[in-house]
């Protein structure tokens, strides 16, 4: 879209405000936790003390407000490890202004490779730069400098024993996560009953599976609920597929197809309980009728062949959890064979890290580009903040910084919204400061307040939230009795600066995602055949491997796929335009895909139980074909050539010759992959269509 329209749209976003608040409590929680440290400093210490501690502790509970599965006192006690140190490195280089620069840039530069290991420790690490940018102004000698990173330190000391003394929905997270997969399953199965061919949405079992993911010590405390329930619920979704499936499944009209709604429609109502008991901690309470429903001539003639198969498994399946959640118990994640899913520990973060760092350490990657453009922008906004004769000069750096993010979009609503937002959290601080004269005490208080609300508008919108924290700052540094010396119209100029410095950075040396569109589809492409591949190689070799690597390719797939919908969303909001790829061609691609992704699933139900199935002759070559030949598409979209997916058709034809004619009533794994290994066919020579029309 055109460079007016763009900015017209981001900065749209920026100033919307939602209508949704953080949990109060929480938000108290944590202002509480930023009084105690910010009246506790002002007591025993100073009003420039008091400042740091405050502003320890509000990062710190920032931290226990990210999106992240990792214990809260964890992550407030290592944004305030990270913040002591920032300010203490940023105090013995501040007497040498070159160097100072110098350490700024390469500080940010560092934040910005943090977002490598994911946004939670992204914000964190920015939040450090502006800890070294403003504490550094109050601190005067060494023993200072060592004050104010103790104070920072005990602040995220008092917000992490907080979160332990005053627990507000333990694993609150985890339980939102898994019940959401529920509930994404459950409107899955209403919309399957007017629609066979329904799309499914995998974020929310993606986001399951992340909160699945425990230290050691969490899983000897997770609740019990929480344990083994996501593996059944992802067995549920082929089967449901499969059911509803009329190539497959239930007839398209007729006492079938009504049998396939009645427990497709009861399979939801089961779901729903159960993801309100997870969510609430509660039991289950499903409805008397839903389990009649269920079991209403569920083995009888209604249902045959393979859709009888698929109606019963889903009935076993969803039997099953309701049965673990009446009767909870056992432990790790029965997430097929692969068993628990293990989080690193603190100790062994650092060889994840430095893989995370490694894998984005390419010009190409948006992570490293955005910590070049950080660490530049920062070094030239305090160089800037410097000559100006304003007492004050790190507004400019420090709204710069906050307001980068690796994509376009985010970083021009997110500036756009923090300017505004700031601008009037300044001015109406100023405002109260003048007309009200606050004495310390006063002034703390309403730190206080304000941090308090910054907490509980994280969901608002990022103006409302910047509001809130430029007011905190601006009443923080009031303490200081050269606090106001600069003024509000000082303060509001450099935030516009800073802004600016972000913008136009962003716009000199972009990260474009419509680029990377083509790599994108290249790789769901690719993910995609080897998770097709993968699924008719198990019937050739029925193992526990063969079904371990079907998962796993599975987990491959939808993470190719969460990319590709993310880089499209990104790009639809970029002032260019498509680079070898028009937006037919990615929609009619994409559609395709879909497809495939159908036809894998059905595979992927109609697998027989381990040890109950035979080989099926030609599966593995054709599934080595299969394999091949969509990784060559796959490069082919990279370079721009025409795809050509002909082979897979004809093995698929010479091996159609070899098994016999397929059943439409059969159960026969034979003739299960022969039916549904057509269906991919179908998909690759669709995708083969959508991408043979002339590129531009």
């Amino acid at each position: 879209m055109p460079w007016t329209t763009a900015l017209k749209s981001t900065a749209r976003t920026g100033f919307t405000l939602q209508r949704a608040y953080n949990e109060p409590l929480r938000a108290l929680r944590g202002a509480i936790g930023a009084g105690i440290t910010a009246f506790g400093a002002l007591l025993l210490g100073s009003p420039q003390l008091a400042a740091s501690a405050a502003i320890g502790a509000f990062i710190a509970g920032v931290a226990t407000f990210q999106r992240s599965y990792r214990p809260r006192p964890l992550l407030a006690l290592a944004a305030a490890a990270g913040l002591s140190l920032s300010t203490f490195v940023g105090y013995l280089a501040s007497p040498w202004p070159p160097l100072f620069v110098l350490v700024v840039g390469v500080w940010a530069f560092m934040g910005g490779l943090a977002w490598s290991l994911g946004p939670a420790a992204g914000v964190v690490a920015t939040n450090t730069i502006s800890a070294m940018l403003v504490v550094v102004a109050l601190t005067e000698n060494v023993p200072q400098a060592l004050a104010h990173a103790g104070v920072i330190a005990v602040g995220g000391v008092v917000q992490a024993l907080l979160v332990v003394v005053w627990p507000i929905r333990r694993w609150g997270a985890q339980r939102d996560a898994l019940a959401d997969a529920y509930a994404s399953m459950a409107d899955y199965a209403r919309r399957l009953r007017h629609d066979p061919f329904a799309g499914f949405d995998p974020d929310p079992l993606m986001a399951a599976r992340n909160a699945a993911t425990v230290t050691r010590r969490q899983a000897r405390n997770r609740p019990a609920e929480l344990r083994g329930r996501r593996g059944t619920m992802e067995r549920m979704r082929p089967a449901m597929a499969a059911l509803a499936d009329p190539r497959v499944g239930a007839a398209e009209e007729g006492p079938e197809r009504d049998r396939a709604r009645e427990i497709l429609g009861a399979a939801a109502e089961v779901l729903d309980a159960v993801a309100r008991a997870i969510r609430t901690g509660r039991p289950v309470e499903v409805p008397e009728r839903t389990y009649r429903a269920l079991a209403l001539r569920s083995t009888g003639p209604v249902l045959a062949g393979a859709a009888r198969q698929s109606g019963l498994v889903l009935i076993g399946l969803l039997a099953d959890t309701a049965d673990s959640l009446e009767s909870p118990g056992g432990d790790g994640d029965a997430s097929a064979p692969l068993g628990g899913l293990s989080r690193p520990s603190v100790h062994e973060l650092l060889p994840v890290a430095a893989h995370a760092v490694r894998r984005n350490w390419r010009w190409s990657s948006p992570v490293l580009r955005h910590a070049v453009r950080v660490g530049v922008v920062a070094a030239v906004g305090e160089t800037i903040g410097m000559l100006l004769p304003f007492g004050h000069g790190y507004w400019a750096p420090l709204t710069a910084v906050m307001v980068m993010r690796p994509d376009f979009s985010q970083t021009y609503s997110r500036g756009v919204g923090r300017i505004v937002g700031t601008v009037l959290g300044v001015v109406f601080a100023s405002v109260v400061i003048w007309s009200a004269a606050p004495n310390d005490w006063v002034l703390t208080a309403l730190a206080v307040t304000a941090i308090g609300g910054a907490y509980l508008t994280i969901l608002t919108g990022y103006a409302a939230m910047s509001a809130c924290i430029a007011a905190y700052v601006v009443f923080l540094l009031a303490m200081d009795s050269n606090g106001l010396v600069s003024t509000a119209e000082e303060r509001v100029g450099q935030t516009l600066l800073g802004g600016a410095l972000a913008l136009i950075a962003y716009a000199v040396f972009p990260t474009w995602q419509t680029v990377r569109l083509p790599d994108r589809l290249a790789a769901y492409i690719e993910a995609g055949g080897r998770y097709a591949a993968a699924a008719v190689a198990a019937f050739g070799a029925p193992s526990a491997d063969s079904y371990r690597a079907v998962r796993e390719a599975l987990l491959d797939h939808r993470q190719a796929r969460a990319e590709l919908v993310t880089a499209t969303g990104q790009a639809a909001d970029e002032p260019v335009r498509h680079r070898g790829l028009r937006n037919s061609q990615l929609s009619g691609a994409r559609s395709a895909m879909a497809g495939l992704g159908r036809a894998a699933l059905l595979l992927e139900a109609h697998l027989p139980p381990l040890g109950d199935g035979e080989p099926v002759p030609g599966a593995e070559r054709f599934a080595a074909v299969l394999r091949q030949e969509t990784a060559r598409a796959a490069q082919a979209v990279r370079l721009g050539q025409p795809v050509d997916l002909t082979a897979v058709r004809l093995q698929y034809q010479a091996w159609a010759e070899e098994l016999p004619d397929p059943d439409e009533d059969s159960t026969d794994p034979r003739h299960l992959v022969a039916r549904d290994a057509r269906f991919l066919v179908v998909a690759l020579e669709g995708l083969q269509q959508a991408l043979r029309q002339d590129r531009k």
